[in-house]
C-alpha cells in the first residue's frame, strides 16, 4: 500500500513483589475478591501512601537493562480520570519526570538490526478488575494498588512483524532479569499499541488510533494488521482517521471503537501531594546496575564465541533464560553444543509446542538428555529409535539406558539378522533393485527404509546402506 505504518507500544509490567506499589496488601494472584484491599488502595480518606522500595529497585533494573537514563530525582502524580474501577478517581503514577527515559531496545529483522527507542519507563499503581453481566458490572479491588512498570517506545516500528519482534525481544529480557512472571493471561504483562498511517516520504504522523484489549503476543500483530488495512481503506476512500481506543475482537478478528483517545490534559496531571519527590542515590543504582544477570544479546554472542553456534541457533538458544541454562547444562553433560541444539529446537521443541508446555515445565532432565544423545553416539540407538524413546522418557520420567532395556531396543548388532533382513527386502522390491542397476541411486534410500521397517528401526542405517550396496554391487 502507499503509506508507511508507523507503531509505538505501551507495555505495562505488573513487577514481583510481595505487597502491593503504596500498602502493604498481599499481591497473590486468584485470591476471593475484595479480600486483598485496604484503606490506602480503596482510597479512604486520611489514608496515605508509602512506597515500595522493592518497587522501585526493580523498576530501576529494568531501566538499566533496556540503556535508559536514570532520573536523579523521583517524583510521583496524580492521574484523574473517573471510572468504577479506579476507587479514588485518580491513579498515581509519573508525569513529567519518570522514572527512565530515552533508552533503546535492539531487534533482529531478518539479516538486519534495528534500534527501538525506549522513549519513558515509568511506575504506577494498577486498577481493579470489572466483570461484566447482564444487568450488572462487579467489581473487585484486589488488583488496585499493584505495582505497574509501564514502558513506553517511541513510535519507531512500522510493521506488525517489528512489533512482533520487539515485545518478544522485551519479554526475554524481562523474563532474564526475574522482575515479573509475565503472564498475560493473569494480566502481568499487557501491551497497548498505538497505530497510524501516512504516505510514505512524510515525516509528519498521521492520525492514531489506540488499541487495547489483546491478550497474547499473536493477537497484536494481528489487530495492528487488521487495523493498519481498516485505516488504509479509509483514507483510500477520502474518510478522515478518528482518533479513537479501539477494541481487539479476537474471536471476529476486528478493531471495534471503545471510546474516544485521551490526550495528556485530559488526564489533569498535578504532583501526587502524599508522596514527596526524593533523591535517586548512586550507591543504589550501582548496587541495582551489578545485580542485573547476562542478558540475551552478550549470551547470544558468548554461544557463538565459545559454542561455534551460528547466529541462528545461538540466539534460539539465548532468546529463553530456561532454555539457555538448560542448553549449557546438556553440553557440560555430553559435549557437541551443535547437537543439543539440534534437538532442542527439532524434536524436544515439537513436544513442546505440540503439548502447550515449556522446558521449564518439560519432563526431561538434561541428564537423560544427554544419556540419550550418548548412546546414539555409541551406537546402541539409532536416531529413529531415539526419536520414539525422547517422547518415551518424557512422559515417563525415566532414565533412557533402563527404558531402551526394557523395551530391548539396543541396536541390532547381529551381522546375521541384517543380511537376512537386507536379502529379504532385496526379494521383495526388484523394481528398486533394478533401478539401482540402471544408476538411479537415490533407489538404495527406499531400500533402506524397508530393511529399517523390518527391524523396526533397530538397525544402524548407515551399516544397512553399505550391506545393500555390497550385496548389489555384484548384480549390478
Amino acid at each position: 500500500m502507499p503509506y508507511e505504518i508507523v507503531i509505538g507500544l505501551e507495555v505495562h509490567l505488573q513487577l514481583n513483589t510481595k505487597s502491593k506499589v503504596f500498602c502493604g496488601c498481599s499481591t497473590n494472584f486468584g485470591s476471593a475478591p475484595n479480600t486483598q484491599t485496604c484503606p490506602v488502595c480503596l482510597g479512604f480518606p486520611g489514608s496515605l501512601p508509602v512506597l515500595n522500595r522493592r518497587a522501585l529497585e526493580l523498576g530501576a533494573k529494568v531501566a538499566i537493562a533496556l540503556n535508559c537514563r536514570i532520573a536523579k530525582k523521583i517524583k510521583f502524580d496524580r492521574k484523574n480520570y473517573f471510572y468504577p474501577d479506579l476507587p479514588k478517581d485518580y491513579q498515581i503514577s509519573q508525569f513529567d519526570n519518570p522514572l527512565a527515559q530515552r533508552g533503546k531496545l535492539t531487534v533482529i529483522t531478518g539479516e538486519t538490526e534495528k534500534d527501538i527507542r525506549i522513549k519513558r519507563v515509568h511506575l504506577e499503581e494498577d486498577t481493579g478488575k470489572l466483570f461484566h453481566q447482564k444487568d450488572a458490572s462487579l467489581i473487585d479491588f484486589n488488583r488496585c494498588g499493584i505495582p505497574l512498570l509501564e514502558i513506553v517506545s517511541e513510535p519507531d516500528m512500522n510493521s506488525p512483524e517489528e512489533a512482533y519482534l520487539y515485545l518478544t525481544a522485551l519479554k526475554s529480557i524481562l523474563e532474564y532479569l526475574d522482575v515479573s512472571d509475565c503472564n498475560m493471561e493473569e494480566g502481568s504483562l499487557r501491551c497497548d499499541a498505538n497505530i497510524s498511517l501516512r504516505n510514505k516520504g512524510d515525516k509528519e504522523l498521521g492520525t492514531k488510533t489506540e488499541i487495547k484489549n489483546m491478550n497474547s503476543f499473536k493477537g497484536v500483530r494481528l489487530a495492528l494488521e487488521y487495523e493498519a488495512k481498516r485505516q488504509a481503506d479509509l483514507l483510500e476512500k477520502g474518510q478522515r482517521i478518528i482518533q479513537e481506543t479501539m477494541l481487539y475482537n479476537a474471536e471476529k478478528g476486528v478493531t471495534e471503537p471503545m471510546r474516544s483517545k485521551e490526550e495528556a490534559h485530559d488526564y489533569r496531571y498535578f504532583p501526587e501531594p502524599d508522596l514527596v519527590p526524593f533523591d535517586f542515590e548512586e550507591s543504589l543504582l550501582n548496587a541495582i546496575g551489578k545485580d542485573i544477570p547476562e542478558l540475551p544479546e552478550p549470551k547470544k554472542n558468548r554461544f557463538i564465541k565459545n559454542y561455534q553456534l551460528s547466529n541462528y541457533d545461538a540466539a534460539i538458544m539465548a532468546s529463553d533464560k530456561n532454555t539457555a541454562d538448560y542448553f549449557e547444562r546438556c553440553v557440560a553433560l555430553y559435549g557437541n553444543p551443535k547437537t543439543v541444539a539440534n534437538w532442542l529446537m527439532g524434536d524436544v521443541s515439537a513436544y513442546m509446542r505440540d503439548n502447550n508446555t515449556s522446558i521449564k515445565d518439560l519432563n526431561l532432565k538434561p541428564e537423560h538428555l544427554s544419556s540419550m544423545l550418548k548412546m546414539i553416539d555409541s551406537n546402541i540407538i539409532t536416531g529413529k529409535i531415539a526419536k520414539t524413546l525422547l517422547i518415551e522418557v518424557i512422559q515417563t520420567g525415566k532414565d533412557p539406558e533402563i527404558l531402551v532395556k526394557e523395551k530391548g531396543l539396543e541396536q541390532i548388532s547381529d551381522i546375521g539378522l541384517l543380511e537376512a533382513a537386507a536379502g529379504s527386502v532385496i526379494a521383495e522390491n526388484p523394481k528398486s533393485v533394478e533401478d539401482f542397476k540402471n544408476g538411479k541411486d537415490n533407489a538404495i534410500m527406499f531400500l533402506v527404509g524397508k530393511v529399517m521397517q523390518k527391524t523396526k528401526g533397530r538397525a544402524n542405517p548407515n551399516k544397512v546402506n553399505e550391506m545393500l550396496r555390497e550385496k548389489l554391487k555384484g548384480a549390478k
